[in-house]
């Protein structure tokens, strides 16, 4: 039953990924701004690097009936890629009524069950290795979301200050 379950698990976390990759990818291709297609490019490349990660898993545990203890790449951490995504040129380029901020809203959604799904499984499993694999996914999406969702304020803070929102 637990290996079911395990496997229900990757293959839903799979698709999760897999579908936030083929939005930030059409995100990246429908937008007009060369920041917001920078944020879309960046957020659909690890996207497609947790799909591997998680792939490599999936076939591990077809194999063996286990996890295999996870090689973390740990050179990009989300924080790393903030700075190249929070700048003042993209708040410039898209408004927070724009396709570019309703594209971020809905992409923090897509992190959000990520992270939900991930933290869920990490606290229910008894396998080490599958319990420091989703924590450390949940923890990932965490940074995304909290990049996506400093993005949304800042947009959100521009179009309050160009429209005199502020009560002062």
């Amino acid at each position: 039953m637990e290996n079911s379950k395990a496997l229900e698990i990757l293959k839903t976390a799979i698709l999760l990924e897999k579908r936030g990759k083929a939005f930030y990818e059409k995100m990246a291709e429908q937008t007009d701004s060369p920041e917001a297609r920078k944020i879309f490019t960046t957020m659909a490349e690890e996207e497609k690097a947790h799909v591997e990660f998680l792939s490599v898993q999936f076939a591990n545990f077809i194999k063996e009936g286990k996890f295999s203890k996870p090689e973390y790449n740990t050179n990009a951490e989300p924080e790393d890629i903030s700075h190249h995504i929070m700048n003042p040129q993209l708040i410039k380029e898209i408004s927070a009524a724009s396709f570019e901020a309703a594209a971020i809203s809905a992409a923090m959604d897509f992190e959000t069950k990520a992270v939900e799904l991930y933290s869920k499984r990490s606290v229910e499993t008894d396998d080490i290795n599958e319990k420091a694999m989703y924590k450390w996914l949940a923890d990932w999406e965490s940074g995304h979301h909290k990049i996506l969702y400093d993005l949304n304020e800042a947009l959100k803070e521009s179009i309050w200050y160009d429209n005199q929102f502020w009560p002062f």
